[in-house]
């Protein structure tokens, strides 16, 4: 086990009508708010509405950026710096699902930046003393609202990229399961698929001696399995909402990740081109290529992590590594089957003319992946392989 520092400051508000409290974590923070929604989910449940009132309740300034979409587009970044600019706002709070997390962070980058926000995520500038944000979660997937992380598309380039840094961790997030009976049978098992995809990719690693983080994650990927297809035929059941939602954020607020490498992170990669190109919704386009992934890198020194995640988390019986890691991956296909996820990227839209420009935007820095190296050919590779 390497040696590692472990800090997750975002406060937790879980359980039912917790949105109740966010007026007093506000104004810790800030008294002139940025407020941060999508489409008309939260105000057809009623949320926005609850929000509005209590914001009035606390004499907080508010203004709207409404309409953010699925993969956020950098339009939606820049349209709430300037307003946070325009108004001098000094929080953000963000209600929706992992895209208008993932917006309202970038905001948070941008505001004290002097340059373009799509400089974060092309690596071009460091975030300095962004503003700070809360959300109030209605979606369990992404992990943003426990992390620092952001991924933002840019439809001038069809390009979709990741951007992070500790400063942006939410300084609350409300949690509430109920807030997601509404989510419909399509995110909800997207939003599993998304879950699991973050423990995959943090998972395989060749570091050895992490029993206990491994331990972990092959319990949250255990989650994933009994609860996913209970939300999916109850959309109101509490105890499974509950349970994929706490997942979400344990998935991917460090806690898999300490002591290891970074993780391999190449699948992500790959997804986010499928994204630009077709605005796939993410577990969608991650369902598909994760079992292609673990196909096409099983080798001898994979192959006893891969027989691991098999053994433990999917019952295998198997003494040879390469059989059970092959069971294992099988299994995981067949999973993501049942909740309804494509198994190829001609399901998502995807046309075999798409992946040369895929591919270029995959590897635009290099190589990628940790737990094993993927090059240009690789990818197209395994693109290919998931047609």
């Amino acid at each position: 086990m390497r040696d590692f520092n472990f800090c997750a400051p975002t406060k937790i508000l879980f359980g039912k009508n917790k949105v109740e409290e966010i007026g007093p974590e506000i104004k810790a923070h800030g008294t002139r708010v940025l407020l941060v929604y999508g489409g008309g989910s939260v105000k057809k449940m009623g949320l926005y509405d609850q929000v509005v009132t209590l914001l009035k309740a606390q004499s907080i300034f508010f203004v709207e950026l409404s309409g953010v979409q699925p993969n956020p587009r950098i339009t939606s970044v820049r349209d709430g710096v300037r307003l946070c600019r325009e108004h001098n706002l000094d929080f953000i709070l963000a209600i929706g699902g992992g895209s208008v997390i993932d917006c309202a962070k970038a905001i948070a980058a941008g505001v004290p930046y002097d340059g373009d926000a799509w400089d974060f995520p092309m690596g071009r500038a460091k975030v300095v003393n962004p503003l700070p944000l809360g959300t109030v979660l209605t979606l369990a997937a992404t992990g943003t609202e426990m992390n620092g992380n952001a991924v933002i598309s840019n439809d001038d380039v069809a390009d979709k990229r990741g951007m992070g840094a500790d400063s942006l961790r939410p300084k609350f997030s409300v949690l509430d399961p109920s807030l997601t009976f509404s989510v419909d049978k399509w995110q909800t098992a997207a939003g599993t698929a998304d879950i699991m995809a973050h423990i995959f990719e943090q998972y395989f690693t060749l570091d050895k001696g992490t029993f206990i983080q491994d331990a972990i994650a092959e319990a949250i990927l255990k989650t994933c399995i009994e609860y996913g297809p209970r939300a999916l035929n109850r959309s109101d059941d509490y105890e499974a909402r509950a349970n994929l939602m706490w997942a979400s954020s344990l998935a991917l607020n460090g806690l898999t990740s300490t002591a290891k490498p970074e993780g391999d992170w190449a699948t992500h990669q790959m997804e986010h081109q499928l994204s630009a190109v077709n605005d796939m919704t993410h577990g969608a386009g991650l369902a598909i290529l994760f079992p292609v992934w673990m196909r096409y890198v099983l080798n001898e020194q994979t192959a006893p992590k891969l027989a691991q995640m098999a053994r433990n988390v999917w019952g295998v019986d198997a003494d040879d590594d390469r059989e059970a890691a092959l069971k294992g991956i099988d299994a995981v296909r067949q999973f993501f089957n049942s909740l309804g996820m494509p198994s190829s990227l001609t399901q998502g839209g995807i046309r075999r003319d798409d992946i040369p420009g895929m591919v270029q935007k995959a590897c635009l820095f290099g190589p990628i992946g940790g737990f094993f190296k993927l090059e240009a050919k690789d990818v197209e590779a395994i693109y290919l392989n998931a047609l």
